[in-house]
């Protein structure tokens, strides 16, 4: 590790270190490190006061981050269109590595239980295990992370939600990832129709991964609005509407949702203010 990825003291450090990485072998082993010593028990929650969260993660010169319609399309039915999915999943990935950093990092100041940032260590370590896996299967393909545009969509979220944990919880969680259980069981259907068997298990490891994620942050939520004296489902459907573009488009898969804690209440009738 660099100097400036020195052990950290408490966990506030460690999720600014590996948010500021640059180079995504160091963010990725800087965020398992906080996991092992966090869950060893061996960090603080914050031990410094006078570091400032980044507004922008580390992030390595390339990919090119272009308007969403300019990214390659994802087609599953060759190899060229094989990659271009592996490579925006994995950038899905690295974007949900930081957003777990900076929720960590951001909100370690307000009065939440430990329990809060365990889960959120396990979510940014679940995440860089996926952008791992992922980027070693694009090189299985003779490509790399980088080698295609991608969009900067994702940490926009997180740039308008900076201000209120609940927001962050409502569009991040419950709608960005939730996104994931939606579509990726007929990701994982189409994939092993091919043959490609190790991307079809890749794919279901991440999702298997993303249930416990949605669950983690729709418990936060729910904690959030019952603090506050306010509806969890209209909570949501309000925040979503004042800080998500664009509707929530079905198909819904909510058999997870449910299981994860996002009830129908929370998305069916949702019908976004000015849009």
């Amino acid at each position: 590790m660099t100097e400036h990825l020195s052990r950290p003291n408490c966990l506030f450090r460690a999720a600014i270190n590996a948010l500021s990485a640059a180079d995504l072998d160091e963010k990725c082993s800087a965020t398992k490190t906080m996991a092992e010593l966090w869950n060893a028990r061996q960090l603080s929650l914050i031990s410094n006061t006078t570091l400032s969260v980044p507004d922008y993660p580390g992030r390595p010169e390339r990919p090119e981050l272009v308007a969403p319609h300019k990214v390659p399309r994802r087609t599953l039915n060759s190899e060229r269109g094989r990659i271009a999915l592996l490579h925006s999943i994995a950038h899905i990935e690295l974007n949900a590595i930081d957003l777990a950093l900076d929720i960590i990092a951001r909100f370690s100041k307000q009065q939440m239980p430990r329990s809060f940032f365990d889960g959120w260590v396990r979510v940014a370590e679940e995440e860089a295990k996926h952008f791992q896996l992922l980027k070693n299967r694009l090189a299985d393909f003779g490509a790399c992370y980088g080698d295609l545009p991608a969009h900067d969509g994702l940490w926009e979220s997180a740039k308008r939600t900076g201000h209120d944990l609940t927001a962050r919880l409502a569009i991040v969680p419950l709608v960005l990832e939730a996104r994931g259980l939606d579509v990726t069981p007929s990701l994982i259907s189409q994939i092993s129709e091919l043959g490609d068997y190790e991307t079809a298990r890749i794919f279901q490891i991440i999702y298997e991964d993303e249930k416990g994620h949605v669950a983690i942050g729709a418990k936060w939520f729910r904690f959030m609005c019952q603090k506050q004296g306010l509806e969890p489902a209209e909570t949501f459907r309000k925040l979503v509407s004042q800080y998500f573009r664009g509707p929530l488009k079905p198909p819904f898969n909510e058999l997870a949702r449910a299981k994860s804690g996002i009830t129908p209440m929370f998305y069916r009738s949702f019908s976004p203010i000015g849009h």
